[in-house]
């Protein structure tokens, strides 16, 4: 199936997100996900479906895919109105305000005489009201059509009601006490403007997926070769380079997409990939991310991917998808967002209905409670509470090196009362050398062996063992196998069996466990290897960490009990399990979730599935694919000194959430009897409405300056 990924234009609040869910539902498409704040539409094709039909039903219920350039014109081109001579809200707000601060007038303690003619009021009170409802009315029926109301719906009733109230006045003369065209004004022009401030709010919760985005529009210097094989250079959009093109990069210079070193170093700046601003030396045959900065030296490069490809690209994409995603936390505002519309409407005319009968208040102040209990209700508050916290949240994170790959990992960190970690690559730096060798049989012999059965491993120890033992003379086996958790197994065209692997396979050959693999030659030791391995800076830090934060730690490792328990001594790490296989890891993981939620960091193939069963699995960006695949969050610094960052950003996401949400469901519960009452007057009204989701942005936007650890 065809994955699709649209932007799209119109979104304001969740229930605008849940009418294009539900006809893009209607329409059979699967793995549908919308995301209002970032305006992100991704769905995969059906065999009957039809990209242009799709844009084209989604244009007939408001919105505008601004991507697909034959299916945009089609809308454009069937919606006249009046909203095309407006950019924004904004500029709707300061059309209305004169005409509504003239109506206000008639309000002063002293009369304008002319003001108080109905007629005059109402020729006033028109323009903005042609205005409103070329927005608010198209809204709300648009979003009627849906099936999905949304909060328009009410500003448009609203309003209306007012003026068809004081139009009725009007032309029955009924004097000046029947006409509120300052309260239809008056609701239009405040909600405009508080949808602008909410809508720069909501922008501010996507400022650094956006400095992300921007860095993908760069320039770069292209070098090509003339007829007599000189090479020149010359300046090309980095969205033109193809697998393969030379460029050149210099001092100052941002790396256009991402690409290998052929020629020359450089120091560079990582910091909008990683968070670390500190420079890192890059020379000949190393990898070059585009985005990062050239900080020193010039080099000259051969692109390795473009596009979608990048891994700048994929951060984004990455970001955007678990902005998607819905947290359990966020299905209950759901359901209550997709009735809320229809309720308040319900609770609107039973204000009218009891204050008029009930309790015998005139037909001009029922209507306005009725009218006020109409435009008060604000579904948008429930709607954004978690999206907007999500936002901020996976923004600074992103910023910070930290990938989540949905949403639902940052409400989960809130209950992690356990951390596991991988030794050789996660606290250590992976970085292994051979510090001694013994053997029964000729050195080069052993080594040639070594090597030969090394280069079919993708562990960390293989790797270092084949870049310091590489030779020419390479061993073809008749048969090899890797044996996760154990090693290598070969047989040679003559018949004699190799083991390399953990001292597991040695285990009834030497009592001696202290060393990193052992050689067994048709089940006969004939040698070992010792590899030496650093401790990350930060791990004892990290460790320390979460001891404060009462979260027990374990170390749980395929390598020797002794050399495993040494680091753990170092470290302080509460717990070990030493020299067990990837099922083995699996089944501990299995164990202690049972027991309390837990958060498992690894980086190699062998914890892959233990990164996947863990409640949380934790990566690292130079970790394998397969590990960084499997896990739900990865750590893009080359180390584990952000994890507390992560665990913290989650914890308080998940916190701002929930005060989002207390915000908007008290909001609401008080709200709307005060309005039912006839405590609040509908401008007021409008204006509280407006501001309401103000408040839950400025406090999601917190969240980018909050001190989470």
């Amino acid at each position: 199936m065809e994955k699709v990924e649209w932007k799209v234009e119109g979104m304001d609040c969740t229930n605008c997100a849940l009418t294009i869910t539900k006809y893009l539902n209607k329409e059979g498409l699967k793995d549908v996900k919308v995301n209002f704040i970032g305006g992100d539409v991704s769905f995969e094709m059906n065999d009957n479906s039809n990209k242009e039909a799709i844009a084209k039903g989604i244009g007939s219920l408001g919105y505008k895919v601004v991507n697909e350039d034959q299916p945009a014109q089609a809308i454009q081109r069937t919606t006249f109105n009046i909203q095309n001579i407006f950019k924004n809200h904004l500029q709707r707000f300061l059309f209305c305000l004169p005409f509504t601060l003239v109506l206000m007038l008639h309000m002063l303690p002293w009369h304008i005489h002319f003001l108080m003619n109905p007629w005059i009021q109402l020729g006033i009170c028109l323009p903005v009201y042609i205005v409103g409802m070329s927005y608010f009315g198209v809204s709300a029926v648009k979003s009627l059509r849906g099936g999905v109301p949304n909060m328009n719906v009410l500003i448009a009733l609203g309003a209306t009601a007012a003026f068809v109230y004081s139009l009725t006045g009007t032309i029955g003369d009924m004097g000046m006490d029947y006409v509120f065209y300052e309260t239809t004004a008056t609701i239009i022009t405040l909600v405009f403007l508080g949808e602008w401030v909410e809508r720069r709010a909501v922008e501010m919760t996507q400022k650094e997926l956006n400095k992300l985005s921007k860095q993908q529009k760069v320039m770069a210097n292209m070098i090509a070769f003339d007829d007599e094989h000189k090479e020149n250079v010359f300046p090309v959009e980095a969205a033109q380079l193809r697998v393969g093109d030379l460029i050149l990069i210099k001092t100052g210079e941002q790396v256009p997409t991402d690409c290998k070193i052929l020629w020359g170093d450089a120091h560079v700046n990582e910091a909008l990939l990683t968070g670390e601003s500190k420079p890192i030396s890059k020379q000949k045959k190393d990898a070059l991310t585009g985005g990062s900065l050239l900080t020193e030296g010039t080099v000259k490069a051969q692109v390795t991917a473009t596009g979608k490809d990048t891994v700048l690209s994929n951060i984004v994409n990455l970001v955007k998808q678990a902005q998607t995603e819905k947290p359990p936390v966020q299905q209950l505002a759901d359901k209550i967002s997709a009735v809320f519309v229809p309720a308040v409407i319900a609770i609107s005319l039973l204000t009218f209905l009891i204050n008029y009968f009930a309790f015998n208040i005139s037909a001009t102040s029922s209507l306005m409670r009725s009218i006020a209990v109409l435009v008060i209700s604000c579904p948008c508050a429930m709607g954004l509470a978690t999206p907007a916290a999500i936002a901020v949240g996976l923004g600074r994170a992103a910023k910070s090196g930290i990938l989540f790959r949905n949403a639902r990992s940052l409400e989960l960190f809130k209950n992690i009362r356990t951390v596991v970690f991988d030794k050789t690559g996660t606290l250590t730096k992976g970085n292994l050398t051979i510090a001694a060798f013994e053997t029964t049989i000729d050195a080069a012999e052993f080594k040639q062996v070594v090597f030969s059965l090394e280069k079919y491993s993708n562990h960390p120890v293989a790797k270092a063992i084949t870049n310091e033992w590489k030779t020419s003379k390479v061993i073809f086996w008749k048969k090899v196998e890797e044996i996760k958790g154990l090693g290598v197994i070969a047989e040679e065209v003559n018949g004699n069996k190799y083991q390399l692997g953990s001292h597991k396979i040695a285990a009834g050959l030497t009592a001696d466990n202290t060393h990193t693999a052992y050689l067994l030659k048709n089940d006969a030791l004939i040698g070992w290897v010792d590899m030496d391995d650093e401790i990350r800076t930060e791990a004892a830090a990290v460790i320390s960490y979460l001891h404060s934060k009462q979260i027990k730690t374990i170390l749980l490792s395929g390598d020797s009990e002794a050399r495993t328990k040494k680091v753990a001594l170092e470290l302080g790490i509460d717990e070990v399990y030493a020299e067990k296989t990837p099922q083995e890891k699996l089944t501990i993981i299995e164990q202690l979730n049972a027991v309390a939620p837990v958060a498992m960091v690894g980086d190699g193939i062998n914890d892959a599935p233990a990164l996947a069963k863990a409640t949380i699995g934790i990566s690292l960006s130079d970790a394998t694919q397969l590990a960084m695949q499997t896990a739900q969050v990865v750590l893009m610094n080359r180390g584990i000194q952000h994890l507390p960052l992560a665990l913290g950003l989650g914890k308080h996401t998940f916190s701002t959430i929930k005060g989002n949400l207390f915000w908007a469901f008290i909001y609401n519960v008080v709200a709307i009897p005060v309005a039912a009452v006839g405590l609040l007057q509908p401008g007021l009204a409008a204006l509280a409405m407006g501001f309401s989701d103000v408040v839950l942005a400025i406090n999601s936007i917190r969240l980018n300056y909050k001190k989470v650890i």
